[in-house]
């Protein structure tokens, strides 16, 4: 038996238990791994209320990032060994755990140079942040780019990757404490969007050309905003809804500026193993660089997984959150 946090009805913080569960042992091509860190992740919170995503089966495991240690290899596993660092993305779910069984051709190796916590709190996010940069939209010198939520954990990567890209980087937050962290992060201009009108600010600062493309993981609250905020033929990638569902859209009104709207789901870009390696390499290649700065403000114990949720929801966190495995 080993502990994990488990789901029995969807709704807030407080369904998170702390309960004893069976895993079993590890079949054909997969591994038992013993987590050491746990990503926590927006993506998280959805499962957990039902919203957007719900799980296959009742009761669930949330959790969609770990870095761990390999600790038995099922039969057929050639790839890996055990006492390797690996770390995991997407399915299955169910990292808010302390071991898991896992498909061998799911992890991909830790550099030793990657500390465990790092890369349970930035692979996720560092994936989606390559995704967004380098493949929904290619990212080039002179580029402006608009981030919202620039101090959150993937709005922190992305800040700082197109940054290095050479792209001029406006970034909205929510409070005036989280400019300094967005302006460290590559930010050129810093937008407190709940105190200024961000459309305005942004036509402003662009001498009212507007903006090459708009990462947008709010939603509901910013959506409007941010087509408004594009460029003739800007690029508008939607990636989240933190604020809320956004309203059915119409056609016409992307055709006022003949501007792109993309949905890009991280799991479609790297569901082949090649593709999944690929784009791994380069979020611990970024860190091992320096290009990315990995900010873990926030440590949980994994039973405490009830209040590192309710912290994201009420944005009290910047950068990463993660639970630790003692």
């Amino acid at each position: 038996m080993v502990k994990a946090i488990r789901v029995h009805e969807l709704g807030g913080p407080q369904v998170l238990k702390w309960e004893d569960v069976e895993i079993g042992e590890p079949n054909e091509g997969e591994v038992c791994v013993k987590n050491k860190a746990i990503g926590v992740n927006f993506i998280d919170v959805y499962f957990r209320k039902g919203l957007y995503y719900k799980a296959d089966t009742m009761p669930f495991s949330p959790g969609m990032e770990a870095c761990g240690v390999v600790t038995v290899v099922g039969p057929g596993v050639t790839g890996r060994r055990v006492g390797d660092l690996v770390a995991y993305v997407g399915t299955p779910m169910g990292s808010y755990a302390e071991e898991q069984i896992l498909p061998e051709n799911k992890v991909v190796p830790v550099p030793p140079s990657i500390d465990p916590i790092v890369a349970a709190s930035i692979l996720l996010k560092g994936m989606t942040a390559q995704v967004l940069l380098r493949q929904s939209f290619k990212v080039e010198p002179g580029h402006t780019v608009l981030v919202h939520a620039a101090a959150g954990g993937v709005g922190s990567l992305l800040c700082q990757w197109a940054n290095a890209l050479g792209a001029i980087v406006i970034g909205t937050v929510s409070t005036k404490e989280k400019t300094a962290q967005a302006k460290d992060d590559g930010c050129r201009h810093v937008i407190v969007y709940t105190e200024e009108d961000f459309v305005a600010r942004v036509t402003e600062i662009t001498s009212d050309n507007g903006i090459d493309v708009v990462y947008d993981s709010v939603g509901k609250d910013t959506f409007q905003g941010s087509l408004a905020s594009l460029k003739t033929r800007g690029y508008m990638v939607s990636f989240g809804q933190a604020s809320g569902a956004i309203d059915p859209v119409s056609l016409s009104a992307l055709a006022a500026k003949s501007v792109f709207l993309t949905r890009p789901a991280l799991f479609q870009y790297t569901a082949a193993r090649d593709k999944l390696l690929e784009v791994a390499a380069e979020v611990f290649a970024n860190v091992a660089s320096s290009v990315l700065c990995v900010r873990v403000n926030h440590k949980y114990a994994l039973s405490h997984a009830a209040q590192a949720h309710a912290d994201l929801e009420n944005r009290k966190t910047s950068g990463s959150a993660v639970l630790i495995i003692p």
